[in-house]
């Protein structure tokens, strides 16, 4: 189910405009805190609302699942949107570029959409 999942998070990104799409699965990393991230940036804070936005609406249309609990929407800087299992990051270009996620989990198996 995880790759279906991650397949509408990936396309309601793309459909808002969702820059450098890309999955990291951290199942075979032991500190990890989920199974996946899935990750994408914005150039603007509306444009970063609109994607997490987009994102809850296709998770329950498609997989019937609601987030458990985001976070970042005061400011839209960076939305994480916590499926349990999937974690969700949308960042403004500028943080994403600043806090380099993907390099933390370097050894994560990396999908580009």
């Amino acid at each position: 189910m995880n790759n279906i999942e991650i397949k509408v998070i990936a396309d309601a990104m793309q459909e808002k405009k969702g820059m450098d799409v890309v999955s990291l699965d951290l199942r075979n990393i032991g500190t990890a805190i989920s199974d996946y991230f899935i990750v994408c940036n914005a150039d603007s804070t509306t444009n970063v609302n609109a994607i997490a936005d987009n994102i809850e609406e296709r998770m329950i249309e498609k997989c019937g699942r609601k987030v458990l609990r985001s976070q970042g929407r005061e400011n839209s800087f960076w939305i994480i949107l916590d499926y349990g299992d999937i974690v969700v990051h949308v960042f403004q270009t500028q943080y994403r570029e600043f806090y380099r996620l993907e390099a933390l989990w370097a050894d994560a198996e990396r999908c580009e959409f």
